[in-house]
């Protein structure tokens, strides 16, 4: 959603029909023409796909892909928008996790709600996570403004039976609209930040701001074209059902996480395969495998 004051041009490279994700003119009559949704799906365990895979054997397709050409890309070759660059990174860079997340003013008077696709964890000692925002800092999206006032917000997982209350959040609704009354999910209390969580997520991370990071365009210098945020995590929530005895494992099954891809495109993550970590050692008892140990070559 848009923040007060912020510049119609801004509005304008945020705006759906500039980015132009949604490659159906009548998306209904898409959807009308699909199957129905798989409320039976079950979280299970394959195969992988080459159980009798070996060492230097390289990928599983027997050497399929390897017969296929690449197209290479300059980002910033004349004439290439940057909605380009978006559009290919989103399609390809997948699943994503998607942050949904929960800020409040630092007056505490205003509230938002909102999901991004741009969310990975990278520490656990301590719990540390970023989140992309497609903002700056002279024209800051509510999410980003309130998150750096106050210093804390909840990272919301989105799960399957809320997927649609999710995505709508993202509607262009004007400044001051309540994500949470205009899509019926439902605010629970934290312990440690003033915002609040989605009681309808599975799980959800209560944090604080460490720090900021804003980015410069490339292609039209001087122009600011997000902010990458870092957050510790300060309390896990998790519900009852979906976690184990140690409180260290969330069950699959009842996460049932939805991920990001391409476009408008949402995953859904039913099945999985299970590769233990191999160990050098191990794997040195095999004959075949110590003939091919060598030094790294060039461009290895």
């Amino acid at each position: 959603m848009a923040s007060a004051g912020q510049p119609k041009e801004q509005e304008k490279l945020d705006a759906e029909a500039t980015i132009k994700r949604n490659p159906h003119p009548d998306f209904q009559a898409v959807e009308d023409q699909r199957p129905n949704w798989r409320s039976d799906t079950k979280w299970n365990f394959t195969k992988t796909p080459d159980p009798n895979w070996k060492y230097g054997q390289g990928g599983n397709d027997g050497g399929a892909s390897l017969k296929k050409k690449h197209v290479e890309i300059d980002p910033y070759e004349e004439g290439r928008p940057s909605t380009f660059n978006y559009k290919l990174l989103i399609s390809g860079i997948v699943p994503r996790p998607i942050g949904f997340v929960s800020t409040m003013s630092k007056d505490g008077k205003s509230s938002n709600l909102a999901p991004f696709s741009y969310t990975q964890l990278v520490n656990h000692d301590p719990p540390v996570f970023i989140v992309g925002i497609a903002a700056n800092y002279e024209n800051q999206k509510d999410t980003l403004k309130n998150l750096m006032e106050s210093g804390e917000c909840v990272i919301n997982m989105i799960s399957e039976h809320f997927i649609e209350a999710a995505n709508a959040t993202s509607i262009n609704a004007p400044y001051g609209t309540s994500e949470w009354a205009l899509t019926g999910l439902t605010p629970a209390a934290c312990t440690t930040v003033k915002c609040s969580r989605v009681k309808e997520s599975v799980f959800a991370i209560e944090g604080k701001l460490m720090e900021t990071k804003e980015f410069e365009s490339r292609v039209t210098p001087g122009k600011k074209t997000g902010v990458l945020a870092i957050i510790e995590g300060t309390r896990f929530w998790v519900r009852e059902d979906a976690l184990n005895e140690d409180k260290n494992l969330i069950d699959p099954d009842i996460l049932k996480p939805v991920s990001r891809l391409g476009g408008i495109t949402y995953g859904r993550t039913t099945e999985g395969i299970e590769l233990p970590r191999p160990e050098f050692s191990k794997a040195m008892e095999q004959d075949y495998v110590k003939n091919l140990v060598k030094p790294k070559a060039d461009g290895e």
